[in-house]
């Protein structure tokens, strides 16, 4: 009989999984064994004859499960980041059992009354700040999933949990199949007008990975389609591929996600009203640092008007430059990345084609580690010859401050078919000390257009921000210090969360970082002043196209889960009136439109919850201040503050304490607003 790898010990280096041993059918097996021991451990909690105390069941709790947990965890990063059609049956299969087993969980009414009476009796269990936010989070998550509803109300919430499941396993399924399955071909100097060498280098090799040797092929992956909209001077390709990109989802046939959208909506409202929530944004945002839907709105509103306002302005600029050149055409959506760029090299003597030349991946994640050097002390050491799910995927040692193994580190770069888009930390294991110190192991994932053979792969600015965007969130795994695994790491608030990757972008942009890694790829040399000096001064520039494009996607989140009764919703005319009704500019459309909204669909992740990336904005644009303020970007004090009470802290203390043990105060929207150039002047 042949072992199943995923359900024996893994003696690879760091227990990483024996990728190279693991089919796709060994999953239904390991998830099958897996989910019927957790069963038994859950079981035996929730039976016992002994009183409930905090070790025998909430420390039980975190200590169950363990074998589900490295099978789930390896399945769900492979089905992200290298998918197949085998791969992602399992999923379509898996996801109502993986949900009624929560369900099943959460819904245990004996094991429900061993966690209430524990509740109601931690002032008298001597618990210590740690243990008593352990104990907060179990208490909440089993509330919230209906444990104190009656029979009927458990029966149905289990019903919705497994239907929710899958609609999101679905939604995603057909995003990724619409992504992979589109290519635009480029086969005469004419389709290829305008483009730079660098995309033209990267177009070759996508080419040349979907069979078309020798010809030029730009994908849906942003980093191929978004400089092709930058510089393409044929603007009926421009329109083609950007009229593809924004009907992801939305194509009719076996990918359409409208009906899935509709159904998710109905199934989300009915979820909240069994708990007693007046609709689904009310559910979510409960449990969230912005608490009610309305102190949302309140944020997103106080920044829209003045990003409209900017957009407004700098359409103007865009049809200014567009009739300058002899086109008299209205500027649409698929016409603003183009003339905007030109713009920047009026204004600011600024182009992409220009600046990417001094950014390579290499150095500029030799950049991220060496800020997380001097920020914490860590270090990284490259590792040959490491089991990875694909051989383009990188593994790292991180070294604490005395040399010591203190977890791995894998980054995943290049776009391919079989990974969805976008960009995102995982984990593999996440760190706790329940059973001795266990280290993490955390990834990073990226859709970076990869150079040609045995060329550097250079980035755009936005590119190199987004690399250290992750790379905030992967220290955040990384340097977690806690006992508990459910508040290890990210596990955090959701509009918490976003702080400390979008508080670690601040130091990509500091001349004293981009002095040093911001070199030529072929040259070496560094970055002339000059052109360091004109980046800088564009920093907001198309800010107010930036903004606009995300609040928009926020607005409409919120929008469409206070919706009170979604059974007619159409999800293109919600999108078309809600738009019009907001004054969205119309060159402009959301960063994710509602049939491949993935961040909203793709399961509850960030269900009422886009808004959190403008929540933590208010707290970053802050933040950094405490080191500016200090005259050093790299101020010791400031950054031992910092791992102290945001880094390492997981979700141990209060986000708003957490916060403010760090910059002493509470966030001013004023920070955000200046630091997107939107400040009034």
């Amino acid at each position: 009989m042949t072992v199943n790898p995923l359900l024996s010990d893994w003696t690879t280096p760091f227990e990483l999984p024996p990728f190279s041993e693991i089919e796709p059918s060994h999953f239904e097996k390991a998830f099958e064994k897996s989910m019927a021991e957790a069963r038994t451990e859950i079981d035996q909690i929730a039976d016992q004859a002994d009183a409930a105390t905090f070790e025998n069941t909430v420390v039980a709790m975190e200590k169950s499960g363990e074998v589900l947990t490295k099978v789930a965890r390896t399945f769900f990063n492979l089905t992200g980041a290298h998918t197949n059609e085998a791969l992602q049956k399992i999923e379509r299969d898996l996801a109502p059992k993986l949900a009624k087993h929560s369900s099943d969980t959460l819904l245990n009414a004996k094991l429900y009354a061993r966690i209430a009476t524990l509740w109601d009796q931690q002032e008298t269990l001597g618990l210590n700040d740690e243990d008593a936010k352990v104990l907060e989070r179990y208490y909440k998550m089993f509330q919230r999933a209906g444990a104190g509803l009656d029979a009927g109300g458990k029966t149905r919430m289990a019903d919705l949990s497994q239907k929710l499941a899958t609609l999101g396993t679905s939604f995603s399924q057909n995003v990724l199949k619409d992504e992979s399955e589109y290519q635009l071909v480029l086969e005469t100097e004419e389709d290829r007008a305008g483009l730079p060498d660098f995309l033209i280098a990267s177009a070759a090799e996508a080419a040349k990975e979907r069979g078309h040797d020798g010809k030029h092929v730009i994908t849906l992956s942003r980093s191929s389609i978004e400089p092709f909209l930058q510089f393409s001077t044929n603007r009926r390709l421009r329109e083609e591929a950007f009229k593809a990109w924004s009907a992801r989802g939305e194509n009719g046939g076996e990918t359409d996600n409208r009906a899935i959208i509709k159904e998710t909506l109905e199934l989300r409202s009915e979820r909240a009203k069994l708990l007693g929530f007046e609709n689904f944004a009310a559910f979510k945002l409960d449990d969230t640092m912005a608490k009610k839907p309305e102190n949302v709105r309140d944020l997103l509103t106080k920044v829209w008007a003045p990003a409209v306002k900017r957009a407004n302005e700098e359409a103007e600029k865009l049809g200014e430059m567009a009739q300058s050149l002899g086109e008299n055409h209205d500027i649409e959506a698929w016409d603003w990345r183009f003339y905007s760029e030109k713009v920047r090299k009026a204004e600011h003597d600024l182009d992409e084609a220009e600046l990417k030349p001094y950014l390579q991946l290499d150095k500029i994640i030799e950049a991220a580690f060496d800020t997380a050097t001097r920020l914490f002390g860590i270090s990284f050491r490259e590792l040959d010859d490491m089991p990875v799910y694909h051989p383009d995927v990188r593994v790292f040692e991180v070294l604490d401050t005395d040399g010591n193994h203190a977890g791995l580190f894998l980054g995943d770069y290049f776009a391919r078919p079989s990974k969805r888009s976008g960009a995102w930390m995982s984990a593999f294991r996440s760190q706790h000390k329940l059973d001795g110190n266990i280290t993490p192991v955390i990834v990073n994932v990226m859709n970076f257009s990869k150079g040609a053979e045995g060329e550097a792969t250079l980035l755009t600015f936005d590119d190199a921000r987004t690399l250290f965007h992750e790379f905030g969130h992967a220290l955040h795994g990384l340097l977690s210090n806690v006992t508990y695994p459910m508040i290890s790491g990210t596990s955090v608030a959701r509009d918490f969360v976003e702080l400390p990757s979008q508080l670690y972008e601040h130091w990509l942009s500091e001349p004293e970082v981009l002095s040093k890694f911001a070199v030529h790829y072929k040259t070496a040399e560094a970055m002339p002043k000059a052109l360091l000096d004109k980046l800088l001064a564009a920093a907001n520039f198309n800010q107010g196209f930036a903004t606009v494009e995300y609040t928009a996607c926020a607005l409409l989140d919120l929008d469409l889960h206070l919706l009170d009764d979604p059974s007619s919703f159409d999800p293109v005319e919600f999108e078309k009136t809600e738009l019009q009704k907001i004054g969205m500019p119309k060159a402009i459309t959301m960063r994710h439109r509602i049939p491949h909204f993935q961040h909203v669909f793709s399961g509850d992740g960030y269900s009422s919850g886009y808004y959190s990336y403008m929540w933590s904005e208010v707290m970053d644009a802050d933040a950094f201040g405490a080191f500016e303020e200090k005259g050093d970007i790299f101020d010791k004090e400031t950054a031992q503050k910092l791992l102290d009470n945001i880094y390492s802290a997981g979700g141990k203390p209060d986000p708003e304490d957490a916060y403010i043990a760090f910059r002493g105060r509470a966030p001013k929207i004023d920070a955000l607003l200046e630091k997107r150039g939107l400040a009034a002047a």
